[in-house]
């Protein structure tokens, strides 16, 4: 289905809920998608393809910021402007994940923006939580509907949660004035999580939170988490249910088998941008085959 709104047009992509932006005509205004609505349209579609309009990063920069209420951070990245950052993950494949879904500080939306696309191959992938827990067995949705999974990480390192907690807390502090104590005072409300800081000044921590859940705009459940995900900048989390039990072996054989055969794929073009509901969809890549494909990335909460 495609329908023309205003100077934008939208477009079906892939098989689920999915759609992309492209501007009608040949002459196209970035700033337009400054009014689009494309919060309004998440919420409908779980993730969006933005392509045509060949913005520069400072666009980029400021088309997160029209529609976030703050950003936050990957503290092992490097910033290009206020928001993004560049996705340095290395070359092998990234499971399925929400972004920071194993820590307290999962932002609501998930932005990337093309600089340079991969001649071939390196595609970003995209899963909906809702298609996976609508096709997974009764046996497995009542497994993570009765309790939740717990993300046990230890050697986080003083320097990337004092950034990270100095970013959120935005008062113009400093890192190194941050204590454990600003780490929970800016962990996503509700948030369910235990800090323990080492005499080193490094940090353990253990998060838990059900893997399957509402979203962010909708009470329907979504398979949403960070159980497959990557640990490439740090050590790799044990994960478990809350109860210290350990997820059991066909389910997880089922929801890997699942969540594969929902799996999309984004083939990038120079200058598209995605915008992921993070609460919703789970994203990961596959092996990067141009070491000259540049992505960057942005986190943000959603204004409310």
């Amino acid at each position: 289905m495609t329908v023309a709104q205003n100077t934008l047009r939208l477009t079906a992509i892939g098989d689920g809920d999915g759609m992309m932006i492209t501007p009608t005509g040949t002459e196209s205004d970035f700033a337009e998608l400054y009014q689009a609505g494309l919060d309004g349209l998440l919420a409908d579609t779980g993730h969006l393809l933005i392509r045509g309009f060949a913005p520069g990063v400072e666009e980029f920069n400021e088309l997160v910021r029209r529609y976030s209420a703050r950003t936050t951070l990957d503290p092992a990245r490097t910033f290009h402007g206020n928001a993004a950052q560049k996705v340095d993950s290395g070359h092998d494949p990234i499971g399925l994940h929400l972004e920071n879904g194993a820590t307290p500080f999962a932002p609501d939306l998930l932005w990337f923006h093309c600089v340079k696309a991969a001649k071939s191959g390196s595609e970003t992938t995209v899963c909906d939580g809702f298609r996976v827990w609508e096709a997974l067995s009764e046996r497995a949705r009542k497994v993570f509907a009765d309790k939740p999974v717990k993300y046990a990480r230890s050697n986080v390192p003083q320097a990337m949660w004092q950034r990270l907690a100095a970013h959120l807390t935005g008062g113009g502090a400093t890192p190194a004035e941050m204590t454990v104590d600003h780490l929970y005072a800016v962990s996503n409300k509700g948030a369910d999580v235990v800090f323990t800081e080492a005499g080193d000044g490094s940090l353990t921590y253990e998060y838990s939170v059900y893997a399957a859940h509402p979203t962010r705009t909708s009470s329907r459940i979504a398979w949403a988490n960070s159980i497959l995900g990557p640990s490439f900048n740090y050590e790799a989390p044990e994960i478990r249910f809350a109860d210290g039990s350990l997820i059991p072996d066909d389910v997880i054989a089922e929801y890997t088998e699942v969540s594969e055969k929902v799996t999309e794929e984004i083939q990038w073009e120079d200058g598209d941008i995605v915008l992921i509901d993070n609460t919703r969809v789970m994203h990961g890549r596959r092996a990067i085959t141009d070491p000259e494909r540049t992505i960057l990335n942005a986190q943000s909460y959603a204004r409310s």
